[in-house]
């Protein structure tokens, strides 16, 4: 679950979506997504995600915090913290360990930095599926059907132009539900926030991977 809900930074930043030829009306609505987004300089969200299986029953729920400067960003969750600078990512198990990685752009998983560049323009199909309310909900399906699931519905606040929530279905059809909240989108956030400072963690062993 850990690289699935990741994709809480995504929902605040997937731009890229808008490129490919899919439903007029939903390339619509995430172009006004991504113009929205591009005038952020930081971002900064609580977060909350729940896990239900195939039948409906509730496995379990997290909150969290996040910031964003542009492609770096920086996860708490509960101890666990992850910190990306747009090339390195640090993983800290809140105790004795950080493993340190570079970014990796060609996993089948859910990662933010997978939804932070031009190229998955092509690795998505969408429609608008409801537009009921204050939300627009977009239907995204995987074009690669290797990829962990199945479907992903972003909710987007038609008045502020931002996804406040995504429902995820992977293969075994048990669902993620991620929804943020407290939403800061003039946030002032030092470059030293989404890089792991050894010196501040003195007896970590830092994993390279």
């Amino acid at each position: 679950m850990k690289k699935i809900y990741l994709l809480i930074v995504w929902m605040l930043v997937g731009a890229g979506l808008v490129q490919a030829q899919n439903d007029p009306a939903a390339k619509k609505v995430l172009d006004e997504v991504s113009t929205k987004m591009k005038t952020f300089k930081g971002v900064t969200a609580a977060f909350s995600y729940t896990t239900k299986d195939k039948k409906g029953a509730k496995k379990g729920a997290v909150k969290g915090n996040i910031s964003i400067k542009g492609q770096k960003y920086f996860i708490k969750q509960g101890t666990t913290e992850i910190y990306c600078d747009g090339s390195q990512t640090w993983n800290y198990n809140g105790d004795n360990e950080v493993s340190v990685a570079p970014v990796d752009n060609d996993s089948k998983t859910l990662s933010p930095q997978k939804f932070l560049s031009d190229f998955y323009d092509k690795d998505f199909t969408y429609k608008l599926v409801s537009s009921a309310g204050t939300q627009n909900q977009v239907l995204l399906s995987p074009t690669d059907k290797r990829k962990n699931f199945k479907e992903v519905t972003l909710y987007i606040d038609k008045a502020k132009k931002m996804v406040t929530k995504a429902v995820i279905v992977d293969k075994s059809d048990n669902t993620v539900e991620f929804t943020l909240s407290n939403i800061n989108t003039t946030a002032s956030i030092p470059d030293s926030k989404f890089v792991f400072d050894t010196k501040a963690h003195p007896g970590v062993e830092v994993i390279s991977q």
